[in-house]
């Protein structure tokens, strides 16, 4: 059975060529259009095409107006890098319609790794997406988190690594997603501390979204759960829109410090990457053509390289963060500009950046980087 065959039978071929919106809250946030026509306008040669790459964070869904499933996926990964694996981490797709609430999450799980399952089958080439499954578990149950950890795990097989339960929330309620609404504080509420506990008992790991002011909370809980793996999504968000716009050395200033404070925790380790998202207004999507690597590696390198010298190249990991920045590039452009912006790196350095970094923190043990 060839790709398309395979994929005319799963119901899914031609969704490469569909225009994706990745949806968002209304507002300041509202939803972005993914542009096949406008990101094909630019092509590039891949550099370093040998290095291999496990892209620890992206999203598969289908919702209204946008679609991004295993296809489209793969289409990305076969653009020249070489991406050998990929961690799946929650985007409330494919929940179950029924049970109870807290266990329909579960549906996620379940989802994901029948897809996993696709690509460990060797059918689609040697990359092993979504070798790693980040849910969603309602933290706030607290200790009755338990048994949908324990139905993750049971759904997840071994690929079931951890929980994100975003957090974001800011005073400029403009920038507050309605789809994960989170009251201020969460993270050092004594309840949803339970919910951690339960996480941290299990062995799993906790991915923190969360804005630049709320950086200083997850350090307080790096510090009161020094055993468990915490991974600071999209480079801790520095904001540049709403109530921050036009603020940038001032939001600069307190993220680099909040950052330097976090480090100091052993167990909090960073996703490089989220660039492309509305938060960070670094104007991608707005400009007539797709933006080369090297745009974006010009735009985007005081974050790039603020957290790396952080955290140091064994607690960072480059993330594509799709299908949400591929409103702002293609990821053929990401991966070259994370290539250029690392381009004086020694090869220890790249190794864990590209890939060491993301094994380690998500236990892919079964996957080889050589």
């Amino acid at each position: 059975m060839n790709r398309r065959e395979f994929f005319t039978a799963v119901g899914v071929v031609g969704a490469t060529t569909r225009q994706l919106a990745a949806q968002g809250p209304p507002g300041l946030l509202g939803g972005a259009v993914v542009r096949a026509d406008w990101l094909a306008r630019h092509t590039e040669p891949i550099l370093e095409p040998d290095l291999p790459i496990i892209d620890p964070h992206h999203h598969l869904w289908i919702r209204p107006g946008s679609r991004y499933l295993a296809d489209d996926l793969l289409a990305d990964m076969s653009s020249g890098h070489n991406i050998v694996a990929t961690v799946y981490v929650q985007a409330q797709s494919m929940y179950r319609q029924s049970g109870l609430p807290e266990m329909r999450p579960v549906g996620e799980t379940e989802f994901v790794n029948g897809v996993a399952a696709m690509f460990a089958s060797g059918a689609l080439g040697r990359p092993r997406a979504c070798a790693g499954i980040v849910g969603r578990a309602d933290l706030t149950l607290g200790s009755r988190v338990e048994p949908v950890l324990l139905a993750h795990l049971r759904a997840g097989g071994d690929r079931f690594r951890g929980v994100r339960h975003i957090t974001s929330w800011d005073a400029d309620t403009r920038l507050n997603n309605p789809d994960y609404p989170s009251p201020p504080g969460l993270l050092r509420d004594g309840t949803f501390r339970e919910g951690i506990g339960v996480l941290a008992r299990l062995g799993l790991s906790f991915d923190a979204m969360v804005y630049h002011p709320q950086l200083d909370d997850v350090a307080d809980l790096a510090g009161a759960f020094p055993s468990l793996p915490i991974v600071l999504n999209h480079c801790g968000v520095p904001m540049r829109i709403g109530a921050y716009q036009g603020r940038h050395e001032e939001v600069f200033a307190r993220w680099s410090a909040s950052l330097r404070r976090l480090a100091t925790h052993e167990n909090v380790s960073v996703k490089v990457g989220g660039l492309g998202m509305r938060y960070a207004a670094l104007g991608f999507a707005e400009r007539p053509d797709p933006p080369s690597s090297d745009v974006v590696a010009t735009q985007c390198r005081p974050y790039v390289e603020t957290c790396i010298e952080t955290f140091g190249a064994s607690r960072s990991m480059f993330e594509s963060n799709f299908p949400v920045d591929k409103v702002s590039y293609s990821y053929q452009v990401f991966w070259n500009a994370c290539k250029r912006l690392v381009s004086g790196a020694s090869a220890s350095e790249k190794a864990a950046l590209f890939g060491g970094t993301a094994k380690r923190v998500y236990r892919l043990d079964a996957i080889s980087l050589g």
